[in-house]
């Protein structure tokens, strides 16, 4: 009759696979965890320095004050900053800066909700003070 495990034929290229797919989904999860975390730490920086700019701005909060902050935000989110909304909102002291943009996903959206892995939506807001800024850029 057959040998040895002679019915066990194919039983390693099985689990291989199955080993090899549980590890490339594991590995797709971690990348989606680090893409968001990039996304986020990238649109808080933008949105702080743009803040700082305003507040920093010789002609205080203007239109074009704001125009320009908002575009060199814009330019340092690069492509990401094409979605992204700015709110600003100041008083006589501190301007804030809220940017919400879509945060970029290599999963469906509705598995990254469906798994815990965050909102689909980047949301930040900072806030800088007119003096502080002036004193800091102060020659």
């Amino acid at each position: 009759m057959g040998g040895v495990g002679s019915n066990e034929a194919g039983a390693g290229v099985i689990s291989t696979v199955a080993g090899v797919t549980v590890f490339l989904v594991l590995l797709l999860f971690a990348v989606q965890v680090l893409v968001g975390l990039y996304a986020t730490s990238v649109v808080t920086a933008a949105t702080y320095d743009a803040a700082k700019v305003l507040a920093g701005a010789d002609a205080g909060d203007s239109a074009m004050g704001r125009a320009n902050a908002e575009d060199g935000a814009r330019r340092q989110l690069g492509r990401y900053g094409e979605k992204a909304a700015f709110a600003w909102e100041n008083d006589a002291e501190v301007v804030r800066l809220h940017v919400q943009a879509p945060r970029p996903t290599l999963l469906p959206h509705t598995l990254v909700r469906g798994v815990g892995l965050g909102a689909c939506t980047c949301s930040r807001t900072t806030s800088a003070s007119f003096s502080q800024s002036k004193a800091a850029f102060s020659p």
